[in-house]
């Protein structure tokens, strides 16, 4: 591609983001760049700027978006600190060269190794919990277990399942890819299709929904999603069950953040980094969607804490992003779309 032709590209790009004008940035402030939705992030970022005096300038994108952006700014990205959803993300970021390891003894104190880059590049946030919802009515808490389960013929045209566009279902099966094989997982992949009740879902809410309805009994969501469904209908019939109790343990996935490369103010980005790994900001991080700190020593938030105790899948949620291309074409093979 040409230097004009490269230059006009990047002019594009830039307005697909929501910008907050931005000067040139000093040591008193950082730029971030976010996946994170605006009325996820500001109420943090607000409460740094009170507590510390350092001004956060953000922008909020989509996470690929944002990816690339920073690739095509480079050495004058405007990025100090990315953050985003889904480890598969975050890996990529590191794979990029996007990101720059940090020495950090809080972070590696506060969030758990397998949330966390081996090379300490990123660093997860908030837990995303993947597992299944239910109607109580038709089924029994006893007759679930794991993942692998729901490939069983009595759930035939009883499962609903979200697309296997969306990366939360691609990043279970890279999980599930690591653990168990492809062949294994493909089969499993194969039998869910099979006992689908109806066409994929194109979000999680929907899943639900048709669980309500009668359309299925049993269907795969991020915990949080259950929780803002629950906040709208306080008297929700489904349930959670935590899979995979008897085994490998529940999927986890993350939102997280990593210090670019070529951050202008690295050290404040790592302080930021720093505090939103902290209990003052893991709670908040908790309440305002419904999900769970990554710092194991914060306690979830008093509604999501309701919904009982779970062992998280300890492999390390870097393979959501090593493993997402076998995933995707593994899925494409079962017929899972």
């Amino acid at each position: 591609m040409s230097p004009f032709k490269s230059c006009l590209a990047a002019s594009l790009l830039a307005t697909l983001f929501v910008w907050l004008p931005v000067a040139e940035a000093a040591n008193d402030e950082v730029v971030v760049y976010s996946a994170r939705q605006e009325h996820l992030i500001k109420p943090l970022f607000d409460l740094y700027e009170e507590k510390t005096g350092t001004r956060i300038r953000y922008t909020t994108g989509d996470a690929g978006q944002l990816l690339q952006r920073i690739q095509g700014e480079g050495r004058r990205t405007r990025a100090d600190l990315l953050l985003t959803v889904d480890a598969g993300n975050l890996w990529q970021a590191a794979e990029r060269g996007l990101l720059k390891a940090v020495d950090s003894p809080a972070l590696r104190e506060r969030v758990p190794e397998h949330l966390r880059d081996p090379e300490d590049q990123w660093f997860g946030l908030s837990l995303r919990v993947r597992t299944m919802v239910y109607h109580p009515d038709r089924v029994e808490e006893g007759e679930l277990g794991s993942y692998a389960d729901l490939a069983d013929e009595r759930w035939e045209g009883r499962l609903c399942l979200r697309s296997s566009r969306k990366v939360y279902n691609q990043s279970l099966v890279a999980i599930m890819i690591e653990e168990k094989g492809e062949e294994r997982s493909e089969e499993i992949v194969r039998s869910w299709v099979d006992n689908l009740a109806t066409d994929p879902f194109s979000s999680d809410t929907q899943v639900m929904e048709a669980i309500l309805a009668g359309q299925c009994d049993v269907g795969l969501v991020n915990s949080y999603y259950y929780g803002r469904l629950q906040a709208r209908e306080p008297d929700l019939p489904l349930r959670l069950h935590w899979a995979d109790q008897d085994g490998a343990g529940v999927h986890v996935n993350i939102s997280g953040g990593g210090v670019t490369r070529h951050a202008g103010n690295p050290e404040g980005a790592q302080a930021l980094l720093e505090w939103l790994s902290s209990e003052e900001a893991q709670r908040l991080f908790g309440s305002m969607n419904f999900e769970y700190p990554a710092n194991p020593e914060v306690p979830p938030d008093p509604q999501v804490a309701l919904w009982g105790e779970f062992r998280q899948n300890p492999v390390n949620v870097r393979h959501a992003g090593e493993r997402q291309r076998q995933a995707v074409m593994l899925m494409d093979r079962a017929g899972y779309r």
